[in-house]
């Protein structure tokens, strides 16, 4: 068993049941395959960099992982502690989003300096993401302060399904509203109409005992209400009531249509990459400032470009984030150090919570790119790939090949997927036609396993009369020779007082550009970051440089070293995301 599955193992614990019954009464919604979700297990995290400092013994958390397994793990400490969520999951768009890859510092428009490079799918079978979502909004639930509220993003594609989700989880008696974010955008005409707004979903855990700061927007100068507003009051009886006071208010109390610009291509907030599914912070800033106070803990598991954490830094918040791309941590990693740089050099007197941890959970560093990960495995096993099977990956030499989730290790709980599908109709004829012979052959491909995953699913189906044989090829254990990624390597040298990073080739972007025929010049065109850390204590990278160039701007390349420098850790980005690690003496 290989060093990192032992690991997994040997950090696994057990986390008591939610006890989550759905409420009685409640309409629900069935899908094929719905899978009840009572319990999880706890998962280890490592803490792998560290930026700034702590304020009030408290530093800010992004996590790289499956958000569920990210969850699973804050679940022992802070169940019930999040003050604030809000999500921007997948909206089942049918889509691949992909990031646009520019070399730096090149001047001439007619030269091709950049291609796309997917960094990750929304495309779903409807059963696969209902029972996504499911399970992740009942561990948000269990999160969630009694006071606190959740905000969940999405569009005409599962809003109406994910309400009736949110009623099972939270109750409906705990919605609150259904908020359209409405946008103006240029739209052509077609059949049906334009498509201009989301829907925020929000729900809180109280009826009445949750955080509301009321805002408003400005009166019309010809209502018939100026110099009068409206007021909510509980009444003796616990019953909340509006009444007319004469007291002047800002305006009219904030509708539930919210006009909020999209986010302007050239607009600063804009991130460097472009990130397709980028959101404006003004939404955000109102969500945070209507249903949290400075403070608290604000809450996304689907952090992408990271607005969520910047916004919560920029009003006083303490945050957690979690996104399972590297491209989007790497995104929120560069964007919260420019908004903490500015924050520290402007503001003195009011406290901002502008340190942050990057964590890593379940190990999940094997693949770089998850969305290529099946991909390179159907490749690199010499599979049949099965594109429009909705349960297998691929087949070879008469088996049915299943690829298990990557970059953890898999469990009983994965088996859920391949027992719900199972044609037991096939599974009838064959067993008739043949009853001595297994009704199917399956291979398991995985990165990591429970011992007993293969022979758990067969005791399973053989409870319901079918006998299947079952292989599991774990990559990790039995040292499948296949290379999924090329390490990047760099030549970074001490002269005099100063670290000088000589070259750097970053071998996948290399290779991704060689096929596009783009030239690179020189090799900081290839660079996204430099941070480094003089005086590495082996663990916990913490840079006290870091060099982010702006725009079309290149990294220096080269850097003063502190008299007190000892141990020094270099941390090379490139355009992918991908890194490079050096570590050398000062001396």
């Amino acid at each position: 068993m290989s060093e990192l599955n032992l690991k997994a193992e040997q950090n696994i614990e057990s986390v008591e049941d939610f006890k989550f019954e759905p409420i009685k009464g409640q309409p629900m919604l069935n899908w094929r395959g719905k899978r009840p979700f009572t319990s999880t297990q706890f998962y280890p995290a490592q803490l792998k960099e560290s930026f700034g400092e702590e304020t009030d013994g408290w530093m800010n958390k992004i996590f790289w992982g499956d958000n569920l397994q990210v969850m699973s793990h804050l679940l022992k400490k802070y169940r019930g502690q999040v003050d604030l969520i809000y999500i921007d999951p997948p909206f089942d768009s049918k889509a691949d989003y992909k990031k646009k890859i520019e070399l730096r510092g090149k001047k001439a428009e007619n030269d091709k300096t950049a291609f796309e490079e997917k960094q990750y799918t929304d495309i779903w079978s409807n059963d696969e993401y209902l029972q996504f979502m499911y399970e992740r909004l009942i561990m948000l639930r269990e999160l969630l302060s009694s006071n606190g509220s959740i905000y969940l993003h999405c569009d005409w594609h599962k809003s109406h399904y994910l309400r009736i989700i949110m009623d099972e989880v939270f109750g409906n008696e705990y919605f609150k509203n259904e908020v359209v974010w409405y946008y103006r955008r240029w739209n052509i005409a077609g059949s049906s109409y334009a498509a201009n707004h989301d829907t925020l979903l929000y729900y809180t855990k109280s009826k009445t005992d949750h955080t509301y700061n009321q805002l408003y927007i400005p009166k019309s100068e010809k209502s018939s209400a100026q110099g009068k507003s409206w007021i909510s009051i509980i009444g003796e009886d616990g019953v909340r009531r509006s009444v007319q006071t004469d007291v002047p208010t800002k305006g009219v109390p904030m509708p539930d249509v919210w006009e909020i610009s999209m986010i302007n291509p050239v607009a600063k907030e804009r991130t460097e990459v472009n990130y397709p599914t980028q959101k404006p912070e003004a939404l955000l800033e109102r969500i945070l400032t209507v249903s949290s106070n400075p403070g608290d803990l604000v809450f996304d598991c689907f952090m992408g470009s990271g607005t969520t954490q910047a916004v919560a830094m920029k009003l006083g918040r303490r945050f957690i984030g979690a996104d399972i791309n590297l491209g989007a941590i790497d995104t929120t990693v560069k964007r919260l150090n420019k908004v903490a740089k500015d924050i520290n050099e402007t503001l003195h007197d009011e406290t901002r919570y502008t340190g942050f941890e990057v964590w890593n959970v379940n190990n999940y560093d094997v693949f770089r790119n998850p969305i290529h990960a099946k991909d390179l495995l159907i490749e690199a096993l010499e599979l049949q790939p099965l594109p429009d099977n909705g349960l297998y990956d691929g087949e070879k030499d008469g088996r049915m090949v299943k690829i298990m989730p990557i970059n953890r290790i898999a469990t009983r709980v994965d088996l859920n997927e391949l027992i719900t599908g199972f044609p037991r109709d096939k599974f009838d004829k064959r067993k008739a036609e043949t009853p001595n012979k297994p009704v199917e052959l399956i291979t398991l491909v995985c990165m990591g396993h429970e011992p007993d995953l293969g022979a758990n699913l067969k005791l399973q189906m053989k409870e319901e009369g079918y006998n299947i044989d079952v292989e599991v090829v774990d990559i990790l254990r039995d040292k499948v020779n296949l290379e999924f990624r090329r390490d990047s390597e760099a030549d970074v040298q001490i002269e005099g007082d100063r670290l000088v990073v000589r070259e750097f080739y970053p071998m996948n972007l290399l290779q991704k550009l060689s096929l596009e025929k783009t030239n690179v010049d020189e090799w900081r065109e290839l660079v996204d970051s430099i941070k480094i850390d003089f005086n590495f204590d082996g663990a916990v990278f913490s840079p006290t440089v870091i060099d982010i160039p702006e725009g079309k701007e290149l990294v220096k390349g080269s850097y003063i070293i502190p008299a007190d420098a000892g141990t020094i850790k270099v941390k090379i980005t490139d355009l992918l995301s991908e890194s490079c690690e050096i570590t050398l003496n000062a001396e």
